[in-house]
């Protein structure tokens, strides 16, 4: 209509846009690194559409690959989530400690990184188990976190990795390397 002034759209919309956007061309520029990466030459293990694939049977199986655990980790932090994956694998090798004296300070940091109440990185976990590691903690043994290892581990198995099978990166990957196979 003619004499009419067009308003601005109210900010949060535009921020939505442009959220949007940003998420779009964030996960092309990811997509584009972690293709370089995984499909470089150089590389020792070329990065196949087969094993990208296998990812979708299990959570555990996208762990057991160096690639898929990368690409993972890149989507929950693209979603700033990823202290559930962050505390499972410092509690993995914080199982690998053998030397007392090495185990207690290390503990100390974990339960203060991720366990305890308002803690940079905390878990999603129960009270019980908190207070049971806070208490385990002073006396600390290689499975001193195993009760919060399992709970992050079902969080991420219901949650995040669902989210991830559907995301656009898992579905850009497997498209690009799909191209790349009808290429060869």
């Amino acid at each position: 209509m003619p004499g009419l002034i067009q308003q601005p759209l109210p900010t949060h919309l535009n921020m939505d846009r442009d959220d949007c956007t940003r998420n779009k061309t964030l996960g092309k520029n990811l997509m584009c690194r972690l293709k370089c990466v995984f499909t470089s030459s150089s590389a020792p293990e070329r990065l196949t559409l087969e094993d990208t694939q296998q990812w979708s049977q299990s959570l555990e199986r996208l762990l057991g690959s160096k690639y898929g655990l990368a690409t993972f980790r890149t989507f929950l932090k693209s979603e700033f989530s990823d202290e559930n994956i962050e505390f499972w694998l410092t509690c993995e090798d914080y199982k690998k400690i053998t030397l007392s004296y090495k185990m207690s300070p290390k503990a100390r940091k974990i339960f203060e990184q991720f366990v305890e109440a308002e803690s940079p990185k905390e878990i999603n976990i129960d009270y019980h188990t908190r207070e049971e590691i806070k208490r385990k903690v002073n006396s600390p043994t290689p499975q001193c976190f195993d009760e919060a290892q399992k709970i992050v581990y079902g969080l991420m198995e219901r949650d995040s990795y669902p989210r991830f099978l559907r995301s656009e990166m898992y579905k850009t990957l497997l498209e690009s390397l799909a191209t790349d196979n009808a290429q060869r």
